[in-house]
């Protein structure tokens, strides 16, 4: 149990590291933090071997978990962006857990050869000051949500 622990708080300690600046850090901090949580709540099922299986268990599968759920958050953001706003109106936000300021803005809409609706769009991502921006072509999917092409 105290080993389980010290992974924990050697985990939580190296969130402030990553300083959280791109998606890839977010996801990496998620995983970190996912990963820490489902370590200790599988500390508290079974003993012996079972425990520490469950520990393995917990910690892989929180940190999938965690992982996802920071890649998500800006991700939601700009599939909104795609699926309600006209050509040329921008959406932007803040993430809070970043400090980054992004916009997407859709640039023109068409249908492709498959007769998907498709979108061409516009992103600009502005970290520590730094622009970052990037274009790109996404396509609607049967379930709804947009798929980049390109």
């Amino acid at each position: 149990m105290k080993n389980v622990f010290i992974i924990v708080f050697i985990g939580l300690l190296m969130i402030p590291l990553s300083g959280c600046r791109t998606q890839s850090d977010r996801e990496h901090v998620g995983s970190v933090v996912g990963g820490a949580i489902g370590g200790v709540l599988g500390s508290t099922v079974g003993k012996g071997v079972g425990r520490t299986a469950a520990i393995v268990a917990g910690t892989v599968a929180g940190s999938l978990l965690g992982r996802d759920i920071a890649r998500k958050t800006d991700e939601a953001r700009a599939q909104k962006a795609l699926e309600y706003n006209y050509d040329g109106q921008a959406s932007s936000w803040n993430n809070p857990n970043t400090g980054a300021n992004f916009t997407a803005t859709p640039t023109s809409s068409y249908l492709n050869a498959s007769g998907e609706n498709c979108r061409k769009y516009q992103t600009d991502i502005y970290i520590d000051g730094k622009r970052e921006n990037g274009q790109g072509t996404a396509c609607r999917q049967p379930d709804g949500t947009w798929k980049v092409m390109d």
